[in-house]
């Protein structure tokens, strides 16, 4: 599967993004798929996941209250609602999409994605 992440920008503390991610192939559905960031001169990080069917979803702390992950497999794309922003929350996103998972708790280690996309730059201005 082709990963394709969109809708970063720059935006002020405070405000709010959508980010979308579209998928290619017809198999969308069978897969579980994540959001990471990577802030400059940081690791890259998870920031949410959702399984395949959308009834769970799993969110990094930092983020927990502020950003909310959803699918469409109809139109096989991936969001994440980004509110509440923080300048702290500047990096590159990257969606990725995994078969491994077997557990919510694993879907935020990075090994068991199989397909990432080529990110989207989220600027928060203080």
């Amino acid at each position: 599967v082709q990963l394709q992440a969109s809708g970063g920008g720059l935006v002020q503390a405070g405000g709010s993004l959508r980010l979308s991610c579209a998928a290619s192939g017809r198999t969308f559905n069978s897969y579980d798929m994540g959001w990471f960031r990577q802030a400059p001169g940081k690791e890259r990080e998870f920031v949410a996941a959702i399984t395949r069917s959308g009834h769970s979803t799993y969110y990094a702390d930092s983020v927990k209250g502020r950003f909310t992950i959803s699918r469409d497999n109809a139109k096989n794309t991936v969001y994440l609602q980004m509110n509440s922003l923080k300048p702290e929350d500047t990096a590159v996103y990257y969606c990725a999409a995994t078969l491994a998972a077997r557990t919510m708790e694993v879907m935020k280690y990075e090994p068991i994605y199989n397909y990432w996309g080529q990110g989207t730059l989220v600027t928060v201005s203080s």
